[in-house]
């Protein structure tokens, strides 16, 4: 009976496990198609967005010298370019629900990489080789972040958010991340500590949670637009919540530091530090890197490792704008080269604020390129027929 019965049962098992070998590529395919579909979203939204940045921030400096303060609201560039920053952004924001963090958040390179080539095709600006070489390294790692990137998909319905929400991985993240949060912050305000990495530290850490809290509420839009409501859920809107809260925070941030530090250079230290603390929260919270090899795993942090350095080269290659200086008034000044030589200050240091370039116009004075005149007061004459120089310079004050 056991030999008669043995050929059915292989004949029967033969089916079950063709279908599961077929099964296999199937889902690695639908995974991958996944992943090359929230790739493409990304890689749209953030060159969307650079271009509406700059789009914008052309209409700003052509209204430089207008007195109204919000003519760009009556230009078309303007509002082409906020249209193109909302697609932009709807378009990153949609990438989450498809692709695991991991990869969708080093893909911000490419808002780099844009703004590098716009420059050169509008604004003209001339490239030496090397900084071609930096925007060849961020496209290979690009490259290598969409070919290597986890394949870890999972449905974001309530149960699971819920349930990676409440894992001891993630809280135990979580703990190390408040406790580092708060230390920086009491060196930031209690200690004036205005490093650009403390700040852009606190900047990353908020990030983190941002990056998370999206994929969260996109994935959960989808599936259910997909047929399967999960917007009764509680957790739903508490991450929505958050992502609000942690967004405003972290441009709060951001508007400060930018106020202390070069742009360009912003730019490559917060991308490199939220790149870095995103990937880890992705990878403790929705567990992107589990079942994947030590290959991809390696060759994937070498892509992270090539576009760093490749943001890192451009924006450190690209010239730093010269600030305006306002000019002085200075009609027959005899001696200027001997005060330079002795180290006597010309022009005070005005702390107030320029918007692109032009000086705050004051009530008393009817036009913004009004020159800062210098004041001068003449000496009398020594006693002893030597003859003083007829001017000095006076030091100003704060109030004037």
């Amino acid at each position: 009976m056991e030999g008669g019965n043995s050929p059915n049962l292989q004949l029967q098992q033969l089916p079950l496990a063709t279908a599961a070998v077929s099964v296999q590529p199937h889902t690695d395919s639908f995974s991958y198609k996944e992943n090359l579909i929230g790739a493409l979203l990304a890689i749209f939204g953030h060159l969307v967005i650079s271009i509406a940045l700059n789009l914008q921030k052309y209409s700003h400096i052509r209204l430089a010298g207008s007195k109204d303060s919000r003519a760009y609201f009556k230009t078309k560039t303007w509002w082409c370019g906020l249209f193109l920053l909302v697609l932009g952004e709807l378009g990153v924001f949609s990438s989450y629900a498809f692709a695991p963090l991991s990869l969708i958040v080093p893909l911000s390179a490419v808002s780099v990489i844009a703004s590098a080539i716009i420059g050169i095709i509008f604004i003209k600006e001339k490239w030496k080789p090397k900084d071609f070489l930096s925007c060849g390294l961020a496209i290979v790692g690009t490259y290598l972040l969409i070919t290597f990137g986890p394949n870890s998909h999972e449905k974001m319905t309530g149960e699971n958010i819920t349930r990676h929400l409440v894992s001891w991985p993630f809280l135990l993240y979580m703990l190390v991340e408040i406790i580092i949060f708060c230390l920086l912050l009491y060196f930031y305000k209690e200690r004036n500590a205005n490093y650009i990495v403390v700040i852009l530290l606190l900047v990353a850490l908020l990030g983190s949670m941002t990056v998370v809290t999206v994929k969260a509420v996109a994935g959960m839009i989808v599936v259910s637009i997909q047929g399967n409501l999960q917007l009764d859920y509680p957790i739903f809107y508490i991450m929505l919540v958050c992502m609000i809260a942690t967004t405003i925070f972290q441009a709060t941030f951001l508007a400060q530091a930018s106020q202390l530090y070069d742009s360009s250079q912003i730019a490559s230290i917060s991308y490199i530090l939220s790149t870095t603390v995103a990937i880890t929260a992705g990878a403790t919270f929705y567990l992107d890197f589990t079942g994947e090899d030590v290959l991809h795993i390696c060759m994937f942090a070498l892509g992270c490792l090539t576009a760093f350095l490749g943001v890192f080269l451009i924006t450190r290659n690209r010239k730093k704008s010269v600030p305006f200086e306002p000019y002085i008034s200075m009609d027959a000044m005899p001696g200027m080269q001997n005060m330079h030589d002795k180290g006597i200050a010309v022009q005070p240091d005005l702390k107030a604020s320029f918007s692109y370039g032009a000086l705050e116009n004051n009530d008393n004075t009817p036009e913004i390129y009004t020159p800062a005149t210098l004041p001068i007061v003449q000496e009398q004459h020594g006693s002893k027929g030597v003859s003083a120089p007829p001017y000095r310079v006076l030091e100003h004050s704060k109030k004037e």
